[in-house]
């Protein structure tokens, strides 16, 4: 339950047009999708995902950590790491059931079978794209379990994209056909709150003494 008081407290520390362009992103977010990324070598494209979830609004980005140590590269991410959820798994079944838990279908994106083209993907149901190596794509293991596959269209001689332009171009296709859907994709009250919360957080620069001072005096 979101401390009404603590979050009021915090956004004091805000400009209007800070806590107001808040309000704005946050009726565009969507947990409706999200996005998971399989043992993604190449920092880069870990980074360029994350600013694509951010700028079209899906709110949560799953990253399986199983073989390559991560770091987020931060000039790429451009502060997106600051606004979109990461969710960090050391094993791609654990990834994988936690998003079933959370009522998503499994959706592997590759281009080497009879997945369905994103322009006939049906978006009604919550959906975790999984998107894999740059090199050898998704594992057995994902495609085995998955519910459906996705795939861009292509006419060109090259089989596939790098995977930060397949992601961002799916991530595009599929919210802007969510937010002109009449489906209930919204963030629920309480999700935004708990983002306004800690947006607020990120955004104060002397965070822990701010915190310090509110609990002394509560």
């Amino acid at each position: 339950m979101i401390d009404l008081d603590y979050l009021k407290y915090l956004e004091g520390f805000l400009t209007d047009s800070r806590k107001q362009r808040f309000l704005e992103v946050l009726k565009n977010r969507t947990n409706h999708f999200t996005i998971a990324m399989e043992d993604v070598y190449q920092l880069h494209n870990t980074s360029a995902v994350m600013r694509s979830c951010e700028v079209f609004g899906i709110q949560e980005l799953n990253v399986v950590e199983q073989k390559f140590g991560k770091r987020i590269d931060t000039e790429i991410a451009m502060g997106a790491q600051k606004w979109v959820d990461i969710n960090r798994y050391n094993s791609m079944q654990n990834c994988i059931d936690s998003l079933r838990d959370k009522g998503y279908q499994i959706i592997a994106t590759t281009p080497h079978n009879d997945s369905c083209y994103l322009h006939e993907f049906d978006i009604t149901k919550k959906s975790a794209i999984f998107f894999g190596t740059e090199k050898q794509g998704l594992s057995p293991e994902v495609i085995e379990q998955a519910n459906g596959c996705l795939k861009i269209p292509m006419v060109g001689f090259t089989e596939s994209l790098n995977i930060s332009v397949s992601a961002a171009i799916i991530i595009q296709d599929i919210t802007t056909r969510l937010r002109q859907s009449d489906l209930n994709w919204e963030l629920s009250p309480e999700e935004i709150l708990e983002k306004r919360l800690l947006w607020a957080k990120n955004s104060i620069k002397d965070i822990k003494r701010i915190e310090e001072r509110y609990y002394a005096e509560h």
